[in-house]
């Protein structure tokens, strides 16, 4: 199967679809995201420029089964096509985020996420992040008695 996200003309995505793959091959029985396009273009009643092929395994840049990564992630609804970089970005989860292109993610002002130690880990206690402060912040779980 084959996966297509419907953009608005501001680059959202609004929907995703899978598609056949024989709905999309050329006169050589190579896939061609194009010939996908004006299929969905035909069957959808939605401008054939306003689809765009995404990976469903793909994700941060990343193929889950070592293949090659696809446009960065697998789109979807809410998330936004960036076609000068061939890559849809979920929503940016923090103002002070920005985008990191070789990865495909939003990353905070100061870097990823710093790992748990076992020591949090047994407190029940994870890294969060504090917009007002721009740092990582320790979280504690509330304990049920």
């Amino acid at each position: 199967m084959a996966h297509f996200a419907k953009i608005s003309e501001e680059n959202i995505v609004l929907q995703v679809l899978t598609l056949n793959n024989s709905d999309m091959l050329d006169s050589n029985n190579i896939e061609n995201e194009s010939i996908g396009q004006e299929y969905l273009e035909k069957h959808n009643n939605w401008p054939r420029h306003l689809w765009i092929q995404t990976s469903y395994n793909t994700i941060n840049n990343q193929h889950r089964f070592n293949g090659t990564p696809f446009r960065g992630n697998f789109a979807g609804i809410g998330y936004t096509w960036d076609e000068q970089n061939q890559i849809f970005w979920p929503p940016k989860p923090y103002s002070s985020w920005s985008k990191n292109i070789q990865i495909g993610t939003w990353q905070s002002p100061i870097g990823p996420r710093p790992e748990e130690t076992q020591e949090m880990i047994n407190n029940k206690q994870y890294y969060i992040w504090n917009e007002n402060s721009t740092s990582w912040d320790i979280y504690s779980r509330p304990v049920q008695i």
